[in-house]
């Protein structure tokens, strides 16, 4: 239940204590996250054989495809359960979660079962072809078809008890199954320990996976009758208002991840006709330009739901005031990141990997990819403002500027201008459009919030 501490944070705590309390939690946890997907192309970097690295590289849009299932009833459940929280309907609260954990538990099993049926034609998609066919199918074998699942679970948990502010507990169950990843990964790939190379890397992520979902039973069972989230599957029956409030952020946030797959897949095709060497590259660059932008994902996490109750409650101000406070913080803090990346970035690719081709490679998509990371923080925010409030469609619309009109076709006319290089230039191009954007729809929204109040009348 709602206690006098969680009531302060959300009501009366000052904006900077309040928004550092929710998304501190939020950013370790997303810091161990960078380490945890870091993990697996480091250590399988360490057999210094692209073609190993490549399978990882080649599987990601798989994993991130898990990202559709997790917004959909992830941030769409959690947004409906902190909105309720607000208006103090417990019962909402309780019904959304439970639609949300089964739902998410139904989605997985499908994942893997279509996974492992279509696994054949799953590859061709990806671009494994030829000598990076087998290692990409033992990847994707452990991670996808084993490990769909647990994989989703465990995001999906951390969203719910998220909503109700114990953003320390959901850290600390997604650090668990990360944390344990890091430690396995090096008995399992390497030479000295089962020697299974990217096989590997996939069953350490399938037990890591197991362990962080674990937590999450052991602690709802822990705090039952003391907290709004419930598993009990007699109130996930679908309820009208229910499904459309959570299928109204999460449809949206949905479509963006399967957006981002898209992009990411079209990516990997174009860099694949250059060789493994060139898409080891590509996917250490990608995964250390992950690093600020899982900690800008995490003020964006954190602050949802503040920003959701406040909407909830009707209290504009408040929630205007902690919006642009973790715009500052956040904005601060990316520009001095992307300085050092564009200084250093031919040693923080040489980390993972010696071959000097695949170090000079990855060395100047890095150099293009860093410029996207002030624009980034802002974008995230908007769209967490957005979930947050409900308005499934401004995220919506959001998704489709940055992948559909913008990303996606920027990686077709900048690799036909300077092929390969200019493929790592289409994000940054894209994320600086959407910052334009996420300031002038964030202005305008707020002027709609002091005028009609909340919640907003969707138009």
């Amino acid at each position: 239940m709602q206690d006098a501490r969680k009531t302060s944070l959300f009501e009366t705590m000052p904006i900077p204590r309040a928004v550092l309390a929710l998304s501190v939690p939020t950013v370790l946890s997303s810091l161990v996250m960078v380490l945890y997907n870091l993990a697996d192309t480091y250590f399988v970097g360490m057999l210094d054989n692209p073609v190993q690295n490549s399978a990882v590289t080649l599987a990601a849009p798989v994993l991130l495809a898990f990202n559709a299932v997790n917004n959909l009833f992830g941030v769409g459940s959690s947004s409906m359960m902190s909105r309720a929280l607000g208006a103090g309907d417990l019962d909402t609260v309780r019904r959304s979660s439970a639609f949300g954990f089964y739902c998410a538990l139904i989605c997985g099993a499908l994942f893997s079962l279509l996974a492992t049926v279509l696994r054949a034609p799953l590859l061709a998609a990806l671009g494994a072809a030829g000598e990076t066919a087998a290692p990409t199918l033992e990847y994707l074998r452990w991670t996808v078809s084993f490990g769909a699942a647990p994989a989703i679970l465990n995001v999906v948990m951390a969203y719910l008890v998220r909503a109700e502010g114990a953003t320390l507990h959901a850290s600390v169950g997604t650090m668990s199954g990360c944390l344990l990843n890091i430690v396995l990964d090096p008995l399992f790939i390497l030479p000295w320990g089962l020697d299974m190379g990217a096989a590997g890397a996939g069953c350490a992520t399938f037990l890591s996976n197991c362990a962080a979902c674990l937590y999450f039973f052991v602690l709802l069972f822990a705090r039952r009758g003391k907290t709004c989230v419930s598993l009990n599957p007699a109130l996930a029956r679908p309820k009208g208002d229910i499904v459309k409030g959570v299928f109204g952020v999460g449809v949206p946030a949905s479509i963006q991840n399967l957006l981002n797959v898209t992009g990411m897949t079209v990516l990997n095709n174009f860099t694949a006709a250059f060789g493994p060497d060139a898409i080891a590259a590509m996917g250490i660059a990608y995964k250390i330009s992950m690093i600020p932008m899982y900690i800008a994902m995490g003020v964006s996490q954190g602050l949802m739901p503040l920003v959701s109750y406040n909407y909830g409650a009707g209290n504009v101000p408040r929630l205007k005031r902690a919006v642009v406070f973790a715009a500052r913080i956040s904005l601060a803090f990316m520009t001095v990141v992307t300085a050092g990346y564009f200084l250093f970035s031919g040693t923080l690719v040489g980390l993972f990997m010696k071959t000097p081709a695949v170090v000079a490679y990855g060395t100047r998509f890095l150099r293009c990819m860093c410029l996207a990371q002030p624009f980034l923080c802002l974008d995230f925010l908007a769209v967490g403002v957005f979930q947050a409030c409900g308005l499934g469609r401004y995220s919506l619309i959001f998704a489709v500027l940055r992948k559909l009109v913008l990303e996606i076709p920027a990686l077709y006319v900048l690799n036909y201008f300077s092929p390969l290089y200019g493929l790592a230039c289409a994000q940054p191009v894209a994320e600086a459009v959407l910052a334009v954007a996420a300031v002038i729809i964030l202005a305008r929204l707020f002027r709609r919030m002091d005028a009609e109040g909340t919640p907003l009348k969707h138009r």
